[in-house]
């Protein structure tokens, strides 16, 4: 019995994206989020949640400064295309794909939860055709099972083709596409968090 409890609690370890399950909230200038929403409206006009830690990025000002963040972001998780897959890694040695989100967006003062699922909580769902760079997708890639235990960054965005920057544990950090039918089928969610 001790061995088939040991057996599912490493598959479930395996296969699930994460090493912690809540980040540390840090102090100055930095925003942190947490998978449990404390800063959250209503919006009225829409039945989506409006997390109040962000910038309207209805505002124009808001647009070009969350433009020129998500640029920063993806610019530093670029940094890492071609590193070696590493669960709990979150540098040049190994990295696994909540640590490579968590790290991109730490650089801009932005604190995520350290796990996918958690990281799903966060920010406001999207629709796949309003998608733009710096925005997060999620996925399911445990078989049948329909929970996020992966997560990447929008990279690019041009006439509906979406590609992303994650890490895989067959390829380490790669820039894949929504047109790839692997991805496409496990794809659960979009988030924006800018």
């Amino acid at each position: 019995m001790k061995k088939i409890i040991f057996v599912l609690f490493l598959t479930i370890c395996f296969f699930s994206c994460k090493s912690s399950k809540y980040s540390k909230k840090s102090s100055g200038n930095n925003t942190t989020v947490s998978s449990k929403p404390s800063n959250t409206v209503i919006d009225n006009k829409s039945p989506r949640r409006k997390n109040t830690d962000y910038p309207d990025i209805n505002e124009p000002n808001s647009r070009n400064a969350n433009s020129e963040l998500a640029e920063n972001i993806i610019d530093y998780a670029m940094k890492f295309e071609g590193v070696r897959y590493k669960y709990g890694g979150t540098d040049k040695k190994g990295m696994d794909c909540s640590g490579l989100v968590t790290s991109a967006f730490s650089t801009e003062g932005i604190s995520l939860p350290r796990s996918s699922s958690d990281i799903a909580l966060s920010g406001d769902w999207i629709d796949l055709k309003e998608v733009q760079k710096g925005d997060l997708l999620f996925f399911a890639t445990s078989g049948k099972s329909r929970n996020v235990n992966h997560v990447a960054l929008v990279t690019h965005v041009n006439d509906g083709q979406v590609q992303f920057i994650h890490s895989t544990t067959s390829a380490g950090v790669i820039v894949s596409s929504l047109a790839e039918r692997y991805w496409y089928f496990a794809f659960v969610q979009a988030r924006r968090l800018l």
